[in-house]
């Protein structure tokens, strides 16, 4: 199996129908795949060489769509880069991989120079947005019309596909290896489930392209041969125009978003009925909400995913038949290309109704982390990848999920390591000590919250903290609260309690996440 199959297969049976739409522009399979060859033979002219990484930091557009077949398609590796990233953290990222080419748009091109000045092993950027090329930068659409076009690598089976970065549970970003394997059997796993798509499907891509749940709903149009329709980023106003305009079947989701949409003052105006499969992630649903939705997208059914980046990403899935029955707490059942089980400390099954640590296998779990041995080692276990989730499987095997037992916290969608939040805010001179927790938020899910001890002396206010927090890493994994405390709890061994912590917000509720 590899990713550029499907691009392979719409060509043959139709290739005068459309594959992208982004804006003004609509290109038909023969089209995508015309570029995306020459795409290819350009970054072999600029001296990618198999296996080489190459990264793409970018609003979503048609573009980075020829992105993530050209790679394959050159023998090369997929790096897409989170754009809500701070500087520092995409030249880590870069550096990390040793990825020498980027591929930038207009809202990124500015990051450029600091991303130069922090990692000079960046060699080559290409420009790939509608403005003017910068200096200093090539212009993809030039090399697209200079290059001849090559034939297809097929990169497939176990081969590397990409590197998608997490947060990290040491403050660093991790890189997730996955397989052409490992993504491809994601994907069609949960094409067959019939919870997705339509093989004639037409999809939206509103949440962001670089982010794995959008990517598995990518590869599984490509996959059935259907439309990819784009917008820049998420907006209401303009999923509810793509929607109506182009006649969208089906799109991925965060909570946040389908909430933003059925709240919103002009969403009766749009015709959204084409909506039959609306997939989202990350957390539950609450009823209200799922009821606002269902009124606002009337033949849609919602299936919620249950994943993580490691397992590229689908692990379970909760149907729209579940979602009408009362299972909404659940994150559903094991999808066909998954194995799931709860285990103790010692790895050994507990009985239904236990808690105990959420571990899957099968071909979609990842290589493992690039250069982090030891991480790998710990996350992949006599052929299993330990989620680091506290859950339960009840007697009909729908899997509940009640608690983290790595120090994440979600919200809004986006994983954040509290190590990562705890390093910055403890470089603020007046933090003598900090933990930080994610505790329950009615918009985002769970909201990242510090508390902190101040040194002798000292005050600080939570906007400084805030502000503080922004200019080390990304915007959204800052505090948006936080608690000022005269001590932190601690174990006998100077551990900091962090559960005693949490437990105050999360009160007598059956599972602390949400």
């Amino acid at each position: 199996m590899y990713l550029t199959q499907g691009l392979h297969r719409a060509t043959q049976q139709n290739p005068d129908a459309a594959m992208t739409v982004y804006g003004e522009r609509t290109r038909t399979n023969r089209e995508v795949m015309d570029r995306v060859a020459r795409l290819a033979g350009a970054l072999r002219g600029l001296g990618v060489a198999p296996g080489d990484r190459v990264a793409i930091l970018s609003l979503n557009s048609d573009r980075y769509h020829e992105y993530l077949l050209a790679m394959p398609w050159a023998d090369a590796v997929l790096n897409p880069v989170n754009i809500r990233w701070s500087a520092a953290e995409i030249a880590y990222s870069l550096e990390d991989s040793d990825s020498r080419v980027l591929l930038v748009d207009d809202a990124f091109a500015p990051l450029v120079p600091a991303l130069r000045e922090r990692f000079d092993g960046l060699t080559t950027v290409i420009h790939c947005g509608d403005g003017a090329t910068p200096d200093g930068m090539t212009s993809y659409e030039a090399l697209i019309a200079a290059a001849e076009p090559i034939a297809d690598a097929r990169r497939g089976g176990d081969a590397l596909a990409g590197i998608f970065y997490t947060g990290g549970t040491t403050g660093f970003p991790k890189g997730v290896m996955l397989s052409h394997t490992n993504l491809m059997t994601s994907a069609l796993g949960g094409v067959a489930t019939g919870y997705l798509m339509a093989p004639d499907a037409v999809f939206l891509h509103a949440a962001p392209m670089f982010h794995l749940a959008d990517l598995a709903g990518w590869l599984g149009v490509l996959i059935a041969g259907g439309t990819h329709v784009m917008i820049p980023a998420f907006d209401p106003v303009a999923v509810l125009n793509a929607v109506q305009q182009h006649r969208v079947t089906s799109s991925v989701l965060v909570p946040v978003m389908i909430q933003l949409l059925a709240d919103h003052p002009r969403a009766a105006e749009f015709d959204l009925g084409s909506v039959e499969y609306l997939m989202y992630g990350a957390s539950p649903i609450s009823e209200a909400v799922l009821e606002r939705a269902m009124r606002l997208f009337p033949r849609a059914g919602f299936t919620q995913a249950y994943g993580q980046t490691e397992a590229a990403p689908i692990i379970t899935l909760l149907g729209p038949e579940e979602h009408r029955s009362g299972r909404l707490r659940s994150a559903g059942k094991a999808v066909p290309h998954s194995e799931i089980r709860i285990v103790d400390a010692d790895g050994l099954d507990v009985p239904a109704g236990a808690v105990g640590e959420v571990v899957t296998r099968g071909g979609h779990i990842m290589l493992g982390y690039w250069n982090k041995p030891d991480e790998t080692a710990a996350a992949l276990r006599t052929g299993w990848l330990h989620t680091g989730d506290g859950g339960y499987l009840d007697a009909d095997g729908y899997l509940h999920i009640v608690d983290r037992l790595k120090d994440m916290i979600v919200s809004g969608g986006e994983n954040v390591y509290s190590a990562e939040v705890e390093n910055a805010i403890a470089a603020h001179p007046a933090v003598a000590a900090v933990a930080v927790i994610g505790i329950p938020d009615d918009e985002w899910g769970e909201r990242v919250h510090a508390v902190i001890v101040c040194k002798p002396g000292h005050t600080v206010t939570p906007a400084e903290i805030r502000d503080h927090t922004k200019e080390r890493i990304a915007a959204y994994k800052a505090p948006r609260s936080v608690d000022l405390v005269e001590a932190l709890p601690v174990s006998g061994a100077g551990k900091i309690l962090k559960r005693d912590l949490r437990e105050q917000y999360w009160g007598d509720k059956a599972r602390m996440v949400n």
